[in-house]
């Protein structure tokens, strides 16, 4: 004991460790050691006055702003009920894309476009030949589909330099 007046005891009662560098609590204004500075720790009995927390809608996420006063859980359970675009109660409707093949009553989660008539379809008729596509008044068969892209758009490179026989052979086969 050199420095006898050198730190200070833990302000806790089951510590009074000895410091060297104690911490002040800012809301009681006591000294405690690195273990019980915070104020659940020494279960400070002004905290409420600084630790203050924001509850969050379990539904949608956002930050409910409580009064001083005010029970938090009451206050989230009336956001719930109030103002709460998730409402348990309204559920939103997940398969919400019908298929636009007649007869069919089908639908999806996710829009399944045809790129040919831009029609939506289910799964089962989302290809041209399922659901009986006609693109620019003339249908389309198995062997056609690559055929009536690659005549849509202009083929680059040594595709140009070949002729059409050649190619409407290999689409062939």
């Amino acid at each position: 004991m050199e420095f006898p007046d050198l730190g200070k005891h833990c302000a806790e009662e089951t510590c009074k460790q000895l410091d060297f560098l104690p911490l002040k609590c800012d809301v009681c204004e006591q000294d405690f050691c690195k273990d019980h500075f915070t104020y659940a720790a020494h279960k400070c009995p002004f905290a409420y006055k600084k630790d203050v927390q924001v509850p969050v809608c379990p539904l949608c996420n956002r930050p409910i702003p409580v009064k001083k006063g005010e029970i938090p859980d009451v206050v989230v359970g009336e956001h719930m009920d109030r103002d709460c675009r998730c409402r348990p109660g309204k559920k939103e409707k997940v398969f919400t894309f019908r298929c636009s093949k007649k007869g069919c009553k089908k639908k999806e989660m996710l829009p399944v476009a045809c790129d040919q008539c831009h029609g939506n379809f289910c799964i089962q008729h989302r290809h041209p030949l399922d659901h009986s596509c006609t693109h620019g008044s003339r249908a389309v068969s198995i062997g056609g589909c690559p055929a009536v892209r690659a005549s849509e758009s202009e083929p680059s490179g040594p595709l140009n330099a070949l002729p059409p026989r050649w190619l409407a052979q290999r689409l062939r086969h």
